[in-house]
């Protein structure tokens, strides 16, 4: 259905940005235990990583 094809589109990115958490800014297993733990690491590993894009497009 359409419905579907615009939910896989949306997945496909997240996916893709879940990957490149994951493999090039060494996004793991959560170091706490608990939702909040989990959410607290994934802003602070997507915070590091703009900072990183943004110090990249200064230079």
């Amino acid at each position: 259905s359409e419905h579907f094809k615009e939910k896989s589109k949306e997945r496909y990115k997240i996916e893709a940005k879940n990957s490149e958490l994951k493999h090039r800014h060494g996004y793991d297993v959560a170091s706490s235990s608990g939702l909040s733990g989990m959410e607290m690491q994934g802003a602070v590993t997507i915070f590091a990583v703009n900072l990183k894009r943004i110090i990249k497009l200064m230079e």
